[in-house]
């Protein structure tokens, strides 16, 4: 499904709580169902966002796993668009340049007596 607000091929927030707090608990989709008293489909069709469930079916799913959901409200922080924007901003050369020092970064090696 896709969804206009959303990075292409990334799961939805509520598919993505849905399949961690299943998996930290060790539960199968059938087991989460049965548990929650909803078809096996159900929770399938949530998890691969073919249908979104509401809050309060996400909060009783998740409570079915053993988790419970925290929400608050915080400023909005705009870093997100500001760095996709310096990202588009970016020449071919400038990219690759930026790939192979983070490369790089990960491929040093600490100095002996460094932490």
């Amino acid at each position: 499904m896709s969804r206009p607000d959303d990075a292409e091929g990334l799961p939805s927030p509520s598919s993505a709580l849905l399949q961690l707090a299943r998996l930290k608990a060790d539960m199968s989709q059938r087991e989460l169902a049965d548990r929650a008293g909803v078809p096996v489909t159900m929770i399938s069709a949530y998890e691969r966002d073919q249908r979104q469930p509401t809050l309060a079916t996400l909060l009783r799913l998740l409570r079915a796993a053993g988790f419970d959901l925290r929400l608050h409200l915080a400023a909005y922080d705009p870093h997100d668009e500001i760095l996709t924007g310096l990202e588009a901003g970016r020449s071919d050369a400038e990219r690759r340049d930026r790939d192979r020092q983070i490369e790089a970064w990960r491929d040093a090696v600490p100095v002996d007596g460094a932490a």
